[in-house]
């Protein structure tokens, strides 16, 4: 897990840690010292932590104007044992919003697993984004970790499945990716 770093090519177009409206500001990386575990494997120094002992992320872009961040996670989603959401929703997703973001792309292809708890957090983030318009999309999750979201009930409040579950984002630049997720969002919502 070591080797997996976060999407670093669309670093021309923004980095978190030189965003003053980031959650993650001014944080200092290391390229060399590898401290941060889910379990027992190391991960690349370029994730970042927001207290959650499995699952870490990068927020690789956000748009101000246009109210949207694309997340990249890594990990094991656990909200029985670490309320993963509960974190992510507080610490990250309310600091976002805070700043014009109601439009979620989360890209979850290194999320190896998913354990649920109760739906509060995820119906309230829910609640939040549409009272302005905006959404939750889940990108490239893998198959079982859809399944658990929908065993748990809780996939009615992301966009999800279908073309958004194979889109190849790496080739898009961010601008390209919103306009393919928002098309996407759009038809299912309409």
């Amino acid at each position: 897990m070591h080797d997996l770093e976060p999407y670093y090519n669309w670093r021309g177009h923004y980095i978190s840690s030189e965003d003053p409206y980031s959650p993650f500001f001014e944080r200092e990386y290391s390229e060399f010292e590898f401290s941060d575990k889910i379990y027992n494997h190391y991960i690349h120094p370029q994730w970042d932590s927001f207290g959650s002992q499995t699952l870490f992320m990068k927020i690789i872009f956000a748009d101000y104007n246009d109210g949207y961040a694309v997340i990249e996670l890594i990990g094991e989603w656990n909200d029985l044992l670490y309320n993963d959401i509960m974190l992510l929703k507080r610490d990250i997703i309310e600091h976002l919003m805070h700043h014009g973001i109601y439009k979620f792309i989360i890209i979850g292809e290194n999320v190896l697993n998913f354990h649920s708890s109760d739906d509060c957090y995820y119906e309230e983030w829910f609640e939040e984004v549409n009272a302005e318009d905006g959404w939750i999309a889940l990108l490239n999750f893998r198959d079982h970790v859809l399944e658990d979201f929908q065993s748990a009930n809780i996939d009615s409040y992301f966009v999800l499945g279908g073309k958004l579950n194979d889109l190849r984002w790496r080739t898009l630049t961010p601008d390209q990716l919103f306009e393919q997720v928002e098309s996407s969002v759009m038809k299912r919502l309409g």
